[in-house]
């Protein structure tokens, strides 16, 4: 007997990925998805509050894919260089690795996988998780359907959804260290979860210690980043930043409702330049 073909849609914690998995909850009731969250091990507390929340409303379990080594054990491998922009390790060994492990034996044995990623169509020049086998088919469904980013949040809103507690000061998904953050969301991870920017901060030590050419912050450690008058002065270059771009910005009535979110001021995503396998 032949085996069915496989839907499979990430969520990463984030708006888009979720509202991607409202979308075809609701639009496409007949397919048998599968979810599932690729967890590294150093999320931030409020992903999994917001994916239990998101479990509620699709009425099924997102399955953990949890990846075989931690991220020591593969910060260890690479000689303690801490991943960066342009060495993302941890994208292949925490992220696409566990992907690749769960589906190998289903794509190997001929079995079609359909995957279901959340690219909006107000981000044309964005690309999704590439196929890296020939039985694996990539469908864009909020860019096909022309849902943009205000139409994500109205879909999370309708769905009694809402947004992860953390776009109030962060504008991503994903580990609590990931070199993507904007200097102001250091501090404010140093604010919101101390444990978690002192763990980033040992990291970025043993790091330095073992020749790594890299802190997490681009030219600046952690250390500095967050002494009193430079976590200052970051704070005030990011008010700066919020007031000019609403004098700039259109009137929008989801706009507004979301105006003090990080990534409005930054004018990004939660998904920009992250990991490429579910929002990304």
């Amino acid at each position: 007997m032949t085996k069915m073909d496989r839907h499979i849609l990430g969520v990463s914690g984030g708006r888009d990925s979720a509202a991607l998995a409202v979308h075809m909850r609701q639009n496409h009731p007949e397919l048998p998805l599968e979810y599932f969250f690729t967890d590294t091990g150093k999320e931030l507390p409020e992903v999994y509050t917001f994916l239990d929340r998101l479990e509620g409303f699709l009425g099924k379990p997102i399955l953990r894919l949890n990846p075989d080594r931690d991220f020591d054990f593969w910060l260890d491998e690479y000689g303690n260089f801490l991943p960066s922009p342009r060495t993302r390790w941890c994208t292949r060994q925490l992220k696409l690795r566990p992907l690749e492990q769960w589906l190998r034996a289903d794509l190997d044995a001929g079995v079609t996988v359909h995957s279901y990623v959340a690219i909006r169509a107000d981000e044309p020049t964005r690309e999704g998780y590439q196929a890296t086998h020939p039985n694996m088919r990539v469908h864009l469904p909020l860019r096909e359907a022309g849902i943009d980013r205000a139409g994500v949040i109205e879909i999370l809103q309708q769905a009694d959804v809402g947004e992860p507690e953390y776009y109030s000061w962060r504008s991503r998904s994903g580990c609590t260290f990931c070199f993507f953050q904007q200097k102001i969301e250091w501090v404010r991870l140093a604010e919101h979860h101390p444990d978690r920017f002192a763990e980033a901060v040992d990291y970025e030590k043993t790091a330095l210690r073992d020749g790594s050419p890299f802190t997490w912050s681009q030219g600046e450690s952690l250390p500095d980043l967050i002494r009193a008058e430079r976590a200052e002065q970051i704070k005030l270059d990011y008010e700066l930043r919020r007031e000019r771009l609403k004098r700039r910005r259109p009137a929008n009535p989801l706009a507004e409702m979301n105006s003090d979110t990080i990534d409005d001021v930054y004018g990004i995503d939660e998904a920009a330049g992250g990991c490429v396998i579910c929002h990304k």
